[in-house]
């Protein structure tokens, strides 16, 4: 088993179609916190995902208080954040943790940043931009993570 990608509120549906094809590519599962800002039906979705979709272990959650409370909670938490401290690539994944990201625009919200302030972590970055595009955030993450389980 791979990681737990979750997708807080997500609005692009281009993003999350190809979110669900890496996540399928990693062994990983996709978890999706309502409300979306497109319907998963959309084409862009399906089109993004390709014939990947039906292969996709994914799950629904009408809130982000609805996913807290189905959680495995033996699995740890890390919260992407570009105005977090930390960066992600000092953090030791294990199989099975979650690695949760916010909205296109906007990220994480205030509240769940201030509650889970020692779970922040940042995908560094050198250059002059203000965050990553999402696909490409979780495709990096993903990445590093598979790294680290030496699959």
């Amino acid at each position: 088993m791979g990681f737990n990608v979750v997708l807080i509120e997500p609005q692009i549906p281009n993003n999350t179609g190809n979110i669900g094809r890496t996540c399928v590519a990693m062994c990983s599962s996709l978890h999706l916190v309502h409300p979306l800002g497109f319907e998963i039906t959309d084409s862009r979705v399906k089109r993004a995902g390709l014939d990947y979709w039906p292969d996709l272990d994914i799950h629904h959650y009408e809130s982000y208080s609805e996913f807290l409370n189905k959680r495995d909670s033996n699995s740890s938490l890390h919260f992407f954040s570009a105005q977090a401290t930390r960066s992600f690539y000092d953090q030791k994944l294990k199989s099975g943790d979650y690695l949760i990201f916010g909205k296109e625009a906007e990220g994480l919200s205030d509240k769940i940043k201030e509650e889970h302030s020692s779970d922040l972590v940042k995908i560094p970055f050198p250059g002059k931009v203000r965050s990553f595009n999402l696909s490409n955030a979780v495709a990096m993450v993903l990445g590093e993570g598979t790294r680290q389980l030496n699959i």
